[in-house]
């Protein structure tokens, strides 16, 4: 496939063999199934992305509008999101300045402007990347790869399980144990007690928790994290009036510590 600027007949020109892609992580290399989010108001363009990226294993959202796009990006955080800068409700450069003030999710610029002050003005805005059109399925492919293995080198990695008291978490297995009994969790509630987990012993702040587990760094969730704390203390049979491993630190944050 290559995607063509300004043109609706020509996206397909090559075909592809549908594939999941792979990149190296500590445990070796592994597929992976990235949540996309497209913001292009060309539609047989964005078919055309769609049905690329879905076969070669991808979950793709698409939207050709700015501000659906911002709220998808609140509401259903991506793993990556590609940005159209040609957007029929509001310019590409200001939508991207708008994502970036809510969220730290990879974005790739995908657009047939190809002057170097433009590519400049993105990428200081705050794409992670500038892809111009046209291009073909695997230089998109790669680029989003490359963009997912940088997020992931800001959370924690998968290596040995890590143990708190009875508190037992293996990243590799997904799996969670409380004094030898197995703790049904969400994949965010996962992801939450694994970077607490991964920072015991260490007061972790909300905006911590927003950077590294939602990635939203500039704020405006904080209660959505003080709800899947309330559920992940549930779960681990526990209060915040009568924690045993999730204790408050008033004023400051959340710190995860063994039972006295």
């Amino acid at each position: 496939m290559r995607v063509k600027a300004g043109s609706s007949n020509s996206f397909m020109r090559n075909s592809f063999k549908p594939a999941p892609f792979h990149f190296k992580s500590n445990a070796g290399y592994r597929p992976i199934v990235a949540q996309l989010l497209l913001v292009e108001d060309d539609a047989a363009i964005r078919d055309a992305l769609i049905r690329a990226l879905s076969g070669r294993g991808h979950v793709v959202t698409s939207t050709p509008a700015a501000m659906v796009a911002l709220q998808q990006v609140l509401k259903t955080p991506p793993d990556a999101v590609l940005l159209d800068l040609g957007l029929p409700d509001l310019g590409g450069q200001e939508a991207l300045r708008m994502i970036r003030s809510v969220s730290a999710v990879p974005v790739l610029v995908i657009t047939a402007r190809d002057g170097e002050a433009e590519i400049v003005r993105a990428l200081d805005a705050g794409a992670d990347d500038y892809v111009i059109k046209p291009f073909g399925a695997d230089q998109i492919e790669a680029r989003i790869r490359a963009v997912l293995r940088r997020a992931e080198a800001s959370v924690p990695k998968a290596g040995e399980p890590l143990e708190v008291g009875g508190l037992r978490l293996d990243a590799r297995a997904h799996e969670v144990t409380l004094d030898g009994v197995a703790v049904d969790l969400s994949r965010r509630e996962f992801d939450l007690l694994h970077y607490l987990t991964a920072h015991a012993g260490q007061v972790v702040t909300r905006r911590d928790l927003l950077t590294h587990v939602w990635r939203m760094p500039y704020g405006g969730a904080d209660r959505t994290v003080d709800v899947h704390l309330s559920w992940l203390r549930r779960k681990l049979g526990e209060t915040a009036q009568q924690p045993r491993y999730l204790h408050t630190v008033r004023g400051v944050g959340i710190k995860l510590c063994g039972p006295a």
